[in-house]
């Protein structure tokens, strides 16, 4: 058994333990805006959602293969629960093998003229925060956490990467120091580049040799990722959706249940001794100084933004559900390349692979329902 195996087994052990338990985290305190009151979520408070993604291939080519990410988290902030799906093909929950990705995925034969598929999944989510006056956190598996320090292909933890994240960290001692300094670093040089598809591609050699620092989520928080990692952090992006408003009142923050089209987001969580796998989202924090009012806001001291900066060092809103952690994910039967993450359906046919980007040309569409338990 290699050593990814090794390790996706023992989180899937630890993480179905730790899901059974409800952790005592402090609350997450956020203003509403610079005149409004604030709000508090209290960590504890268990949402229950269905999360339904619905695929139709309008004009089929050929044979056609579907994969559909299913949630796969099991954590102090999340469990995974059951799924479901209905199709006209034939349809098996497998995953990425490595990682422990889970996915459906789908065969439809050429004859079928209108080929769907609707999946189900059900999770509980919950708000987290770390407590920094407590260090009580269970010591990590030594193999998972040189797991999280592995270069990726597009993640590389050498040349610029590294160069780039001793400049940043210049100074700090301990891991925690480290990461306040990168994450201080991604929040004053990068920025929140509307114009990128999707969530980015995440290619942080290339952003940081170019100087080009615009970009989305899965860019700002994968460049967060490797800069930790490159100084001996370990750290994961953790790729899932946005499922309904913002309670602090945020719309960049939110989701729309009715359409999540778009909703995708990618956050990142850094491994500090002491205290575990803590919630990490410096991308928001680019996401509210560009997008949460008229004007692009420059100052983090600004009170619209200045409370997420602090909040989401160390905590994050349960109203987004995650669906896994992977990294150069082969799909199953793929004949395209590699994903650097899987966060969006796909989907393949004769013709090629669809654009996940283009949900109303590919059509799916992707809701979420609140579950009352």
């Amino acid at each position: 058994m290699n050593i990814a195996r090794q390790i996706n087994r023992r989180l899937i052990l630890k993480n179905t333990a730790v899901a059974a338990i409800t952790s005592a985290l402090p609350a997450i305190n956020f203003a509403q805006s610079p005149s409004a009151r604030s709000f508090t979520l209290q960590s504890g408070a268990w949402r229950t959602f269905d999360v339904t993604t619905r695929i139709d291939i309008v004009k089929p080519q050929g044979a056609t293969q579907v994969w559909l990410p299913v949630p796969s988290v099991n954590s102090d902030y999340q469990r995974s629960q059951d799924n479901s799906f209905s199709t006209n093909g034939t349809g098996l929950m497998t995953s990425d093998g490595v990682d422990g990705a889970k996915m459906l995925y789908v065969e439809f034969p050429a004859t079928e003229i209108k080929p769907y598929v609707e999946l189900t999944s059900r999770v509980q989510t919950q708000s987290r925060a770390v407590d920094w006056s407590q260090k009580t956190a269970v010591a990590e598996d030594t193999g998972t956490l040189k797991y999280f320090t592995r270069p990726t292909q597009l993640i590389p933890t050498d040349g610029i990467v590294r160069k780039t994240a001793l400049a940043a960290t210049q100074g700090a001692r301990t891991d925690v120091e480290k990461t306040q300094k990168i994450y201080d670093w991604i929040v004053a040089n990068t920025y929140r580049e509307p114009k990128v598809r999707g969530c980015g591609v995440g290619d942080i050699k290339t952003m940081l040799e170019t100087g080009d620092l615009g970009g989305k989520c899965a860019d700002l928080n994968a460049l967060f990722v490797g800069l930790c990692r490159s100084v001996g952090v370990p750290a994961r992006d953790v790729y899932g959706i946005r499922l309904v408003p913002s309670a602090f009142g945020y719309k960049e923050l939110s989701g729309n249940p009715a359409s999540l089209k778009g909703a995708q987001h990618c956050r990142s969580e850094a491994y500090l001794k002491g205290y575990g796998w803590v919630a990490m989202d410096p991308a928001d924090v680019a996401k509210v100084m560009r997008l949460e009012t008229a004007d692009w806001i420059k100052n983090i001291t600004n009170p619209v933004v200045a409370p997420v900066n602090k909040a989401l060092f160390g905590g994050w809103e349960g109203n987004w559900m995650a669906y896994n952690t992977a990294h150069d994910i082969a799909l199953p039967k793929s004949k395209g390349e590699v994903l650097g993450f899987f966060m969006y359906p796909m989907a393949e046919n004769a013709a090629g692979r669809f654009d996940p980007y283009a949900p109303d040309d590919f059509k799916y569409q992707i809701t979420a329902k609140e579950i009352k338990v």
